[in-house]
């Protein structure tokens, strides 16, 4: 898949992450009813990969579905292996090299200027996840870092909600990825109407940006 023009089109990534894996997965295909395009699910849950296996299976192969916090060779391998078709990471670690050898897309974390400029020098990175962006300074630090790199196609993670998600987009991020703000505590057997409903308004955020 192409992961940057798919940020590019729909500018929001969920990012599931719960207790409860078959919550998990209620979670991803109310996400997907809902319009939400582009969704990953995160190995620092209990059972993630039969979470994504499972949403694999009911979502079909063209869906896009992603693994997050994929920190090694061998998240990026078990990933791959579930279904997963694009890699998150937290950082710069084997698991962004491994992923794109597995023809992978990969969204890889970064927060500073000397890490961004490692990403850039990989050549392997689709776009480029600023992580944790609240504690760096929000929209503000986005387009900061926009003005040494103004081509970087940066994805703004961390304490996102749809304020700081409006903001981020405004300054100039590719697309925005989104935990808590979006999921709450469907993943751990919270409310699929609530998730719902949370859905929609992000995807409007979103939809107001793109216009």
């Amino acid at each position: 898949m192409d992961l940057t023009a798919a940020l590019a089109t729909h500018r929001l990534v969920a990012i599931v992450r719960g207790r409860d894996p078959d919550a998990a997965l209620r979670t991803v295909l109310a996400l997907a009813e809902e319009g939400v395009e582009l969704i990953e699910v995160s190995l620092a849950a209990p059972d993630a990969l039969c979470v994504i296996e499972r949403a694999r299976s009911t979502l079909g192969p063209d869906r896009p579905l992603g693994a997050g916090t994929v920190l090694t060779a061998e998240d990026a391998r078990a990933a791959h292996s579930a279904g997963a078709d694009f890699a998150v990471t937290p950082g710069l670690g084997d698991g962004v090299r491994a992923a794109r050898e597995l023809g992978m897309p990969v969204l890889a974390g970064v927060l500073t200027p000397t890490e961004i400029i490692a990403a850039q020098a990989m050549g392997v990175v689709a776009a480029l996840k600023v992580f944790p962006v609240a504690e760096a300074g929000g929209a503000a630090y986005v387009k900061a870092l926009r003005g040494p790199f103004p081509d970087a196609a940066f994805v703004p993670v961390g304490g996102v909600d749809e304020d700081v998600a409006r903001a981020c987009l405004a300054a100039g991020a590719i697309a925005v990825g989104v935990g808590s703000p979006l999921v709450g505590d469907a993943a751990d057997g919270g409310s699929i109407t609530a998730l719902r409903e949370r859905a929609r308004a992000f995807r409007k955020v979103v939809e107001e940006a793109t216009r």
